[in-house]
């Protein structure tokens, strides 16, 4: 099966690519895409909002906080003192959860929008992603207020603004480190974006695999990562 979401073109291009796929596939013209794999295509004279704000209800209500009050951050303040850090690693006495909470589905489900379209809560399941196979009530909170911040920004999204002068947009990138983010490990965080005519067309945030020596160092790994998404 062939599936052919875009054709980009002038009028008189984009028939004769159409006309072309016909004449070599069986295929249906389904018109504008307006819903693929989950993403909601909002067409516009100004441009396209991507948004998944039905697949954020469907989430909710997996998870029954679909009636929860609505919070306005993805996560809570953390602590400077590690031993109150709501998202430390398991103490020896704190009770790991088992299959009974569906911790990893509700990982699974936060992930997929963090890569898609909402980056404002990339960094936070990143974090608590860290702790699918020892996840505590601890954890298991900070899933449950990322849900929460769902519930009021569930209309959030991507918005792909229509230029008429190609040369008016430009990509730009931006990156961060947070040097010894994870303080029970001495591991820094790594996070970059990348924007094209203002709207983000690629981020990340990740904790680094190497053990950075001063803020300089965190910030170079970052840059090393930035650098290899943009080529």
């Amino acid at each position: 099966m062939l599936m052919i979401l875009n054709i980009i073109g002038s009028p008189e291009e984009i028939r004769q690519a159409a006309d072309y796929l016909k004449s070599e596939f069986e295929m249906k013209d389904l018109g504008t895409t307006k819903y693929c794999l989950g993403l909601q295509f909002e067409h516009t004279k100004g441009g396209i909002f991507i948004n998944q704000s039905n697949y954020i209800e469907k989430v909710l209500k997996r998870f029954h906080m679909n009636n929860a009050h609505p919070l306005s951050t993805p996560m809570v303040v953390r602590l400077l003192y590690v031993n109150k850090d709501p998202f430390r690693p398991p103490a020896h006495n704190d009770e790991i959860w088992g299959p009974e909470v569906p911790y990893l589905s509700a990982i699974g489900a936060l992930m997929y929008l963090a890569n898609n379209t909402r980056s404002d809560i990339a960094f936070s399941v990143n974090l608590l992603a860290r702790y699918s196979s020892t996840p505590t009530k601890r954890h298991w909170n900070g899933v449950k207020h990322i849900l929460r911040y769902l519930r009021g920004t569930s209309d959030m999204g991507l918005y792909f603004e229509r230029h008429e002068n190609a040369k008016a947009t430009n990509l730009v990138g931006y990156s961060d480190a947070g040097y010894l983010s994870d303080p029970h490990k001495a591991i820094s965080q790594s996070g970059y974006v990348f924007m094209y005519g203002g709207t983000a067309i690629s981020w990340r945030s990740t904790k680094q695999t190497l053990v950075a020596t001063s803020s300089n160092h965190a910030e170079l790994i970052t840059l090393y990562e930035a650098g290899r998404e943009c080529v």
